[in-house]
């Protein structure tokens, strides 16, 4: 099973400028009852739909090739700042990243807006992992993920996560974070337990640095509202 830690706080005193944060850590598990018997769904048919839900995306049969919904479907401005992989069995940290403060430039000038204008719609949407072969042996991995909300309430919002290796569908990982208070900075813990693979699997992922990889959707009210992905190798060490 897979649990979400998740703190949100709040201090009345801040200004509106800054983030609110407080609360309790708040962990979960993931869902296991996802249905096994559903019929296939296309990303064509998808793009299709006017807002696409948790069962339409555990429908897909293979990692999708596109995002199925742009970056300004995310209207509740939420933002990851931080993140963090840790073994939870030995506390060992795996791989962390934290997201540079915007820098305060009152005097951005033309030079900014161009850049600004530059910019990949998708940049921050994709992750690419490096890990030694040992990862696949790990049972119980930690990933802490610190965000931030606009000034929109979030209710019932859930992260929907499927990993393949080429065609093989790995696992899928549902969690849900629940209620986020608008203004607000959170910190959310999901705790995933692998499955276990064969031998010969793990080898052909080895030999096969990032053919394995993920969809992350995101969901507010059932409609999904990010979408991001990430691809992964397990040959970090061993002399090519």
């Amino acid at each position: 099973m897979s649990n979400v830690r998740n703190t949100n706080l709040t201090n009345p005193s801040n200004s509106t400028s800054k983030k609110k944060s407080g609360g309790l850590p708040r962990q979960a598990k993931s869902r296991k009852d996802h249905p096994t018997d559903v019929e296939p769904v296309t990303e064509e048919e998808l793009f299709q739909k006017e807002h696409i839900t948790p069962e339409d995306v555990l429908r897909l049969p293979k990692i999708t090739e596109n995002y199925l919904c742009s970056p300004e479907a995310n209207v509740y401005d939420i933002d990851f700042i931080r993140f963090k992989i840790r073994d939870m069995e030995t506390g060992t940290v795996l791989f962390e990243i934290a997201k540079p403060p915007a820098p305060v430039d009152e005097e951005e000038g033309e030079e900014g807006d161009l850049d600004q204008e530059e910019t990949d719609p998708n940049a921050g949407r994709f992750v690419r992992y490096q890990f030694t072969p040992q990862f696949l042996k790990l049972k119980t991995v930690g990933a802490t993920v610190e965000f931030t909300v606009g000034d929109k309430a979030i209710n019932k919002f859930r992260m929907i996560e499927r990993h393949f290796f080429r065609e093989k569908l790995l696992k899928t990982f549902d969690f849900e974070f629940g209620f986020c208070i608008p203004n607000s900075k959170n910190t959310c813990e999901h705790i995933y337990e692998f499955p276990t693979l064969s031998p010969e699997l793990c080898e052909e992922m080895i030999k096969n640095p990032f053919d394995t990889r993920s969809d992350s959707f995101y969901f507010v009210d059932d409609q999904l509202i990010m979408h991001n992905k990430a691809d992964y190798a397990y040959n970090g060490g061993i002399q090519q």
